[in-house]
């Protein structure tokens, strides 16, 4: 299993696990008497089991079981790989720090900071998308 691969499933696992955990948090905020500031992190834990979880996990197992790009370079660009990594990964952390502070303190002017997490995401996908394009093909 390729290095890159190992990177994106053992995140993608940690991804899950801490979306289960804010799920149960916010799932038990309707039973017990919990911060109300919790509701501000609904939309954390969409991106956390989604991006973080769903769509790296698919990523480091496309990465690894697709079809062979050519024989000297197998999985295309190792580099872009490695973009992508580090773009989803960025723009998804700065997303769980951004967003609970915007919808808390919405005059802040931090808006811009989800945007920018858009954008680290969408190149994030598009350099995915690129890398992985010339490997589906027919036999």
């Amino acid at each position: 299993m390729p290095t890159l691969t190992r990177w994106f499933v053992k995140t993608s696992l940690l991804f899950f696990f801490l979306a289960l955990l804010l799920g149960m948090l916010l799932a038990a905020r309707s039973a017990w008497p919990l911060p109300e500031f919790l509701a501000a992190f609904a939309p954390v834990y969409f991106h956390m089991f989604l991006v973080g979880w769903v769509t790296q996990l698919i990523f480091g197992v496309v990465y690894w079981m697709f079809p062979k790009y050519t024989l000297e370079r197998p999985r295309r660009s190792p580099a872009l790989g490695w973009a992508v990594y580090l773009l989803i990964n960025l723009g998804l952390l700065l997303r769980l720090v951004a967003e609970p502070y915007h919808t808390l303190n919405p005059a802040a002017g931090m808006g811009w900071l989800l945007a920018l997490s858009a954008v680290l995401q969408w190149l994030a996908g598009l350099f995915f998308v690129i890398n992985t394009w010339g490997r589906v093909k027919e036999k």
